[in-house]
């Protein structure tokens, strides 16, 4: 078992406010932590939304320019 370290009345006082400080100083790391993931998070989500729309959007202009893909492959098929 550690011993603690006697704290004057002083500087107990000092120690609170310090630790109050190292508190709310941590909680704002925290919290920007956790903004950071979620905007990182979000940015992903938006791209991955994108990336299929663009590949949607190729296979209508795929769609026009080669007609119904399906039918022709069973023509080939056949």
């Amino acid at each position: 078992m550690e011993a603690k370290p006697k704290v004057k009345p002083g500087n107990k006082l000092r120690s609170e406010s310090e630790e109050v400080k190292l508190q709310k100083v941590s909680k704002q790391i925290v919290q920007n932590a956790i903004l950071r993931a979620v905007q990182q998070v979000s940015q992903e989500i938006q791209q991955k939304k994108e990336g299929i729309a663009s590949i949607n959007r190729i296979g209508l202009q795929l769609e026009k320019s080669f007609g119904d893909t399906k039918h022709s492959y069973h023509h080939l098929k056949s």
